[in-house]
């Protein structure tokens, strides 16, 4: 039986599991192999991230879009990195909480291509 997301181990269970389909995948598992050299830091990390997020614990410090930025990422990056997302979390979780994180997913990927179309439109090369 599912249950919902509910804290701090139900959020590695799905980083975990969905990093490691990121890592697999023909599309965006070169993308990140070349960003990311050491995953336990970067898991690390989406564990406060979502920490964060999802339940207002503080502890998460960075600029996830700026770390995005450089990346050579385009729409069908982002569409299939929902797709993995959506599918751990239905895979694993039922209920509000699980809903709320497939919703923050959608708002991110969309904001991050909004910026990212936005910076190259314009030759913005940094990010203040």
């Amino acid at each position: 039986m599912k249950n919902d997301i509910n804290g701090l181990d139900d959020i590695k269970t799905f980083v975990n599991e969905f990093y490691g389909k990121v890592q697999q995948d023909d599309l965006i598992g070169p993308v990140f192999a070349l960003a990311v050299s050491d995953w336990t830091p970067h898991l690390e990390k989406m564990y406060q991230f979502w920490n964060a997020a999802l339940f207002s614990v503080p502890g998460f410090k960075g600029n996830p879009f700026a770390k995005h930025a450089p990346l050579a990422i385009e729409q069908e990056h982002f569409d299939r990195w929902l797709v993995l997302f959506r599918e751990t979390i239905d895979n694993n979780f039922i209920g509000d909480m699980a809903e709320e994180v497939k919703k923050r997913a959608d708002l991110m990927a969309a904001l991050f291509m909004s910026k990212l179309s936005y910076m190259r439109e314009h030759k913005i090369k940094t990010i203040l």
